[in-house]
């Protein structure tokens, strides 16, 4: 706590909004927009390597919160201040830190795979300073943060040899792929199963179940994604510049539509149950694997 009461020391009302854009570096949305973008407009299989990296980063971090259950700095000593508009962006136990896991899984892929030095410089810079921002804030410890950005360095490290490996042996993707599947149905199985103590908090443990359930509907949907593209879409990331554009954006909105517009009808239909998740998460991969490349053949002959 010494540490974070020393950047409470010298907060001011500028470095306050610097730290909010920062810290919204490891969104989910952000994850996902750039994942998204490897896998559409540069290189499928390094963007099955971020999503790997993401996923898996996920599933331990999730998995690290309700088992640890550690409460937020400002529970664990009420004389300690946040940055208010912080609080809202976070849910949930404070130990590891989800926010600092996305951003050093996804920047940290790009570095890995970038090739030249300032690259990997530009993308390591920058998702310390989420981890510093996250501090800042207040609504994490230095063991958050540090037990996110050595499971995230590992994840990088491990993953990239073996979805490198996928070019000459495309089948091993399922062996990923299978792994991240039996992590997140194991998931759902502990969150539904394991007997929490009855003085547990019950917003946080419903955040666990549901991030359960969203995890296993998203993995399966990889899976069906690689098997439909490996086996007959087989979608081309080549397009000219405006093309690229068009298939980032448009793809964006048309995914983030899916996932708003699918909530409310799936909830209802599922009773309320956390399944409505996983069946919306399952459908948002399909929808981004599936369903939008199908469109990538027009701007693919322009490229040509």
């Amino acid at each position: 706590m010494a540490l974070l009461y020393w950047f409470e020391s010298i907060r001011t009302p500028v470095l306050d909004r610097v730290m909010l854009l920062l810290t919204c570096l490891g969104e989910e949305t952000l994850f996902m927009a750039a994942a998204l973008f490897v896998f559409w407009c540069r290189d499928k299989r390094r963007g099955y390597y971020l999503l790997s990296v993401g996923f898996a980063g996920t599933l331990i971090n999730q998995w690290l919160k309700i088992v640890c259950r550690v409460p937020r700095p400002w529970v664990r000593d009420p004389d300690f201040t946040i940055v208010e508009s912080a609080q809202a962006g976070a849910g949930g136990y404070s130990f590891p830190s989800g926010h600092t896991q996305s951003a050093a899984g996804w920047m940290g892929g790009l570095a890995r795979g970038s090739r030249t030095w300032g690259a990997r410089i530009f993308w390591l810079v920058l998702l310390l300073l989420v981890a510093v921002s996250r501090m800042y804030l207040g609504v994490h410890t230095p063991a958050d943060v540090g037990v996110s950005l050595v499971v995230a360095a590992a994840l990088v490290f491990l993953m990239y040899p073996l979805i490198d490996s996928t070019l000459w042996f495309p089948n091993r993707m399922y062996l990923v792929i299978g792994v991240l599947m039996a992590l997140s149905f194991a998931f759902v199985g502990f969150v539904e199963l394991y007997p929490f103590p009855a003085d547990i908090d019950s917003a946080n443990l419903a955040a666990a179940v549901g991030n359960a359930y969203k995890m296993a509907g998203a993995v399966t949907g990889i899976l069906v994604v690689y098997a439909f593209d490996s086996k007959m879409l087989q979608f081309s990331t080549r397009a000219p510049w405006w093309g690229q554009a068009v298939k980032l954006a448009g793809g964006l909105v048309f995914v983030v539509a899916v996932k708003t517009l699918l909530k409310a009808p799936l909830l209802t239909l599922c009773g309320g149950h956390p399944a409505a998740d996983a069946i919306r998460y399952l459908v948002i991969v399909l929808a981004a694997g599936c369903v939008w490349p199908m469109t990538f053949p027009f701007f693919e002959r322009y490229a040509r």
